[in-house]
């Protein structure tokens, strides 16, 4: 029996695409529907949730987002410019085959996603993020350009003492010699997830780079999203906001999505590691809840490397996959900043 892909409404069929979105390992909170419709709205695009079955099993996931301005069509995943952390295609139902079975239901998944992007939406470029999705063979057999990206991930799979050990000794000491009664790190409310976002914001205006992320799309994803789903951990000193990490938290997974600031950037002057201390926080109650994993989303930037490497985390490859006319997502960010 072969596949049969199907697509789903993101509003009608809203429940059960959720339901193999939790299933499947390769996912995060931003596949949801509630998340994809936001995506959708936010970028102005039509978002198309393609899912491939062998039967009644649900065997990969792909969420695909359709931009049309004028003559011109784009298909991506994440939506473009949309700072969504990862999407791109996801499987499930495939670890308990053996490899060949496994390898050719992925091949024929992706092949049927490809072939229904090229003939409904005829896209001139095509942009795709594939993280904890290892196999994108079919991509490359199809001749799209498949590029390497890299993150920085940390395994939770241990004590909180065995943790910091593994941390160099001036990220252990920043731990270890705080004065706890000099601050307070907690989970704050959606105020605090706008508060961290336009925190972001001023540091890329201060350095004359561009960051469009609003403060208002975070937001509602924190209140569309289940509880959990997205986490801000703020700093406070005093009272008052200093710095803060908005997590993004999947079953095995934390990602740390925005934030992480420093308080200089900001125009705070503080003698304490805020940094520091908001990424043990959210590691080590990540160890609490089970978590396997804290993804630190990126690992190619080198000033901001230096800093994610003393928490000893261990580089893991995503890809960024496109085909068609280079620039499309040039056009887009240039139309976004218009409006």
């Amino acid at each position: 029996m072969s596949l049969e892909l199907r697509r789903f409404n993101p509003r009608t069929d809203a429940e059960e695409w959720n339901r193999y979105v939790e299933r499947s390992p390769g996912t995060n909170p931003f596949f949801r529907t509630e998340a994809l419709r936001l995506q959708a709205e936010e970028t102005e695009t039509r978002p198309h949730l393609l899912a491939s079955f062998k039967g009644q099993e649900a065997v990969g996931l792909f969420p695909v987002f359709e931009y049309t301005k004028g003559p011109v069509t784009g298909a991506f995943s994440p939506a473009p410019r949309s700072w969504t952390p990862y999407l791109g295609p996801a499987v499930l139902n495939v670890d308990k085959l053996k490899q060949r079975k496994a390898d050719r239901r992925v091949k024929q998944f992706l092949e049927d996603c490809i072939e229904w992007i090229d003939e409904e939406l005829e896209p001139v470029y095509a942009k795709f993020v594939a993280a904890e999705f290892d196999d994108v063979r079919p991509f490359v057999w199809n001749e799209y350009e498949v590029r390497p990206g890299y993150t920085y991930v940390v395994d939770l799979d241990c004590g909180e003492e065995e943790l910091l050990n593994r941390f160099s000794s001036d990220a252990r000491s920043n731990v270890r010699n705080a004065d706890e009664d000099a601050y307070t790190i907690e989970e704050g409310s959606g105020a605090d997830v706008e508060r961290i976002v336009e925190q972001v914001s001023q540091r890329y205006e201060a350095q004359n780079r561009s960051f469009h992320m609003s403060g208002r799309f975070a937001r509602r994803a924190y209140d569309l999203l289940p509880d959990g789903a997205i986490r801000p951990y703020v700093c406070r000193i005093d009272g008052s906001f200093v710095g803060g990490i908005l997590v993004v938290e999947s079953d095995s997974t934390r990602y740390r999505w925005q934030g992480g600031v420093r308080p200089d950037d900001a125009g705070i002057d503080v003698d304490l590691p805020i940094n520091d201390l908001l990424d043990w926080h959210v590691m080590r109650d990540g160890i609490d809840a089970g978590i396997d994993r804290y993804d630190m989303v990126g690992a190619g930037v080198p000033s901001i490397n230096r800093y994610k490497a003393k928490f000893n985390p261990r580089l893991e490859t995503h890809y960024e996959i496109t085909d068609g006319a280079f620039g499309l997502d040039i056009v887009v960010d240039q139309y976004r900043k218009r409006r």
